[in-house]
């Protein structure tokens, strides 16, 4: 796929209840060069939809011919440091889910095949949404899934994956604190769908590698959008 010149992001409020909204970018791939895809992915629990790290994988992607769609939950929207429960983390997902279809950012992205994911946190509720039973998801995509707390590796948090129905691509840091590609192998060798794994060298649960590896962070991410962008096109 050529990589045309993406459009600046758009910014969007969604309401998710009738005292609480969210914020969306959408990062809008060029009109000569867009697929038949859109994808909406989540920040994870540190930072925002503005973090340096969801600013250029968007951006990366929609310059490669992806509609990449953000959001913020509840949480950071208000700004405040600790996360929603589960539950409100994916009514939120849900209503933006709902938006997307429902031609809130432009009719184009409603008629396009759905994948979603995010940054840690972000993917795993993105999981958990698809696991429930969300109709109409062409695949998802998780950039630092995080399998398990730091230093807790019986604290699992894969039981739900077997009930997801839709492709997988899981991209992590070889050095990944929240579950190393091997742990993570271990787990997807048991799902009944595609599961794919890309492994970044010497990344972290961020993707950045140590400076003594030899490679950069922007190398890493790199590789990283090229992978979520092959998964797409496949």
């Amino acid at each position: 796929m050529s990589r045309g010149v993406a459009e600046k992001p758009e910014q969007f409020s969604i309401d998710i209840t009738t005292s609480e909204h969210v914020t969306a970018l959408g990062y809008r791939a060029a009109p000569d060069d867009r697929s038949g895809v859109t994808l909406i992915l989540a920040h994870g629990a540190g930072a925002n939809q503005t973090s340096s790290f969801m600013v250029r994988f968007a951006t990366s992607l929609a310059a490669r011919g992806i509609d990449t769609f953000t959001l913020n939950f509840v949480y950071t929207e208000q700004r405040r440091r600790v996360p929603d429960r589960n539950d409100k983390l994916e009514h939120c997902y849900r209503t933006v889910i709902e938006a997307v279809r429902g031609g809130k950012f432009h009719g184009a992205a409603a008629r396009r095949k759905l994948v979603i994911g995010g940054k840690s946190m972000g993917g795993r509720i993105a999981s958990q949404v698809a696991a429930a039973g969300q109709d109409g998801i062409a695949g998802l995509v998780f950039l630092g899934y995080p399998l398990h707390p730091p230093g807790q590796p019986d604290k699992l948090r894969s039981k739900h994956l077997p009930d997801i129905r839709a492709p997988m691509l899981f991209v992590q840091g070889s050095r990944d604190a929240f579950g190393t590609p091997e742990e993570l192998q271990a787990v997807l060798g048991e799902l009944d769908v595609a599961a794919d794994l890309c492994v970044v060298e010497d990344g972290d649960h961020s993707l950045k590698p140590r400076k003594s590896s030899g490679r950069t962070e922007a190398q890493n991410l790199d590789a990283a959008v090229a992978a979520v962008a092959a998964f797409i096109a496949g």
